[in-house]
């Protein structure tokens, strides 16, 4: 049986999903000499290093990944995430930017802006991006639960309790009808 790029990338999943990363990775790297233009390999081998705790080799990977098919939204989101990760904000924020000129409505790129302008103490930035964000998804647990956080930071106690409302209603068990 030949090897496919197919089966190693499901093959490496597996692998991924077990905590195998050194063997994941191995097979992220053979399928992607038998189909090195393949953006989601690059993705996938992205995720594996990050994974891993790799963050330089995740950021490389994410990055043939993006060279490859700049219009990917998952991979730009990843990328701005290493990038912050990485502390490395103007460029996680450019990502963001990146995907957003692409998708104005994104709520997971807005929620990733405001977590970057959080961890640099733009505590306004943080609070504009949350607010983008919920306001696309009123049901995105996260950014709702970072509002709350920067608006604590803000002084703003009465945005505050409104997302404290919120969240506890999103977490309240659903009657049945």
């Amino acid at each position: 049986m030949l090897e496919s790029a197919d089966f190693l990338n499901n093959q490496a999943i597996e692998l991924t999903s077990r905590g195998n990363f050194t063997e994941a990775i191995a097979c992220y790297k053979r399928a992607i000499t038998i189909e090195r233009e393949n953006h989601l390999l690059w993705f996938n081998l992205g995720i594996t290093y990050q994974k891993q705790g790799d963050l330089r080799a995740a950021k490389r990977a994410l990055t043939t990944s993006y060279e490859i098919n700049p219009e990917d939204a998952e991979t730009i989101e990843q990328l701005a995430i290493v990038c912050l990760d990485r502390k490395e904000f103007l460029e996680a924020v450019q990502h963001c930017e990146n995907g957003l000129d692409l998708n104005p409505v994104n709520a997971h790129l807005w929620n990733t802006l405001g977590v970057v302008f959080f961890n640099q103490e733009e505590y306004a930035s943080a609070a504009e991006a949350f607010e983008r964000s919920v306001s696309i998804n009123p049901y995105y647990y996260d950014a709702l639960y970072n509002l709350r956080d920067t608006y604590d930071e803000l002084g703003n106690k009465a945005g505050k309790e409104i997302c404290q409302e919120r969240l506890q209603k999103l977490k309240e068990p659903k009657e049945d009808l």
